[in-house]
């Protein structure tokens, strides 16, 4: 029996060395291992991830995916993958407007190098549909879970990634730092607060129903008025954020918690009194793929229980019930049933517009 055991090596050590650095709480770092059987297929912690004949295949390619999925997540998602399955990945990451763009422009073309895609936004995979992008796939097991195969198996809801804000915690102290979102509208932090444009994006669109569902009455206006720094992309935001160039901005808890163990930034999230939302993640394989067996092992492994627990370490949210809440810089967020997370239903989507539209009037942009 061919059996070994695989550590997310680099984290484990990001983690442990800079927790302390960072605000985040006593911590002993990730130890994360998974036990590898493949004597006749791949196996990890006992779940059966490929049969033996695809898993030989698998071997023998390199997956190319397209993700809009925060670049050193990825990153640490694919090391992982790669260590435990031995397949190598080719990434392709940008913003999830540019990666649409990328997806159908490569489609229209007959040129579409992706096997498989990671990215949020309904519109956007939906958008994909309509341009034939997909080869519907469901990852045995996954038809039981709530609202996580999607158009009959055209994509799937691989994660539930938060939308909070933080904090810098060299410009703000922790006695000082809001703690709900209802504090932001304090005149204290006019000028200083750091948010991304509210148009597009799945993080915005659910960001907007969050506020005008679960927030006082005028939120975004309120806010407005406030004058914050507003940027076009996650990726700007938080560099200014951790630079300390805006103490108070909205994020993620996997955001701060790679950039602050990896970068040592001095940023911290907050759980608010009101709670946060989350926005979901897609992952579908492509008509066009290529490395055909490489992409079924690829989400396969995304769904296992192994590849749902690598998430949470980076500080995401599982879509299985049998995975415990994420863990943050050392802090364990709220289960998925608290009245602290929140998430979009679906049937929402369709008032997206409506919600961007909100946005753009109440910031004049």
């Amino acid at each position: 029996m061919k059996t070994r055991k695989v550590a997310l090596t680099a984290l484990s050590v990001v983690l442990a060395t800079t927790l302390a650095a960072c605000g985040g709480g006593d911590s002993d770092g990730v130890t994360s291992q998974a036990e590898v059987d493949t004597s006749d297929g791949l196996v990890i912690d006992g779940e059966t991830i490929a049969d033996k004949e695809t898993y030989e295949a698998a071997k023998s390619q390199t997956l190319s995916l397209y993700s809009s999925y925060q670049e050193s997540n990825e990153q640490a998602f694919i090391e992982a993958f790669t260590r435990d399955t031995g397949i190598k990945v080719d990434l392709m990451r940008l913003v999830p407007a540019r990666l649409a763009e990328r997806v159908l422009s490569e489609q229209g073309a007959g040129r579409l190098n992706a096997d498989v895609i990671r990215t949020s936004d309904y519109d956007i995979v939906d958008s994909f549909t309509d341009a034939d992008v997909w080869n519907p796939y469901i990852v045995p097991g996954t038809e039981e879970l709530e609202e996580v195969v999607i158009q009959d198996g055209n994509f799937s809801r691989v994660t539930n990634v938060v939308q909070t804000f933080g904090y810098n915690t060299r410009a703000v102290t922790e006695e000082e730092a809001p703690t709900s979102w209802a504090d932001l509208l304090d005149e204290k932090w006019r000028g200083k607060i750091g948010i991304s444009q509210g148009a597009t994006g799945g993080s915005n669109v659910a960001l907007n129903w969050f506020v005008e569902e679960k927030l006082e009455d005028g939120y975004w206006e309120k806010l407005a008025a406030l004058q914050p720094t507003i940027y076009d992309g996650a990726g700007q935001k938080l560099t200014a954020f951790a630079r300390g160039e805006v103490p108070i901005a909205t994020t993620g808890s996997a955001s701060v918690n790679v950039t602050a163990t990896e970068d040592k930034a001095p940023i911290d999230f907050v759980v608010p009194e009101e709670g946060f939302v989350t926005f979901d993640y897609y992952l579908g394989r492509t008509a066009t793929a290529e490395n055909a067996e490489a992409a079924e092992v690829f989400m396969n492994y995304n769904f296992s229980k192994r590849g749902q627990e690598l998430f949470t370490e980076l500080g995401d949210y599982s879509v299985r019930p049998d995975v415990a809440p994420p863990t943050a810089l050392g802090r364990e967020l709220p289960p998925l049933d608290s009245d602290k997370v929140w998430r979009m239903p679906l049937t929402e989507v369709e008032r997206q517009a409506e919600y961007s539209q909100h946005w753009a009037e109440a910031f004049n942009y």
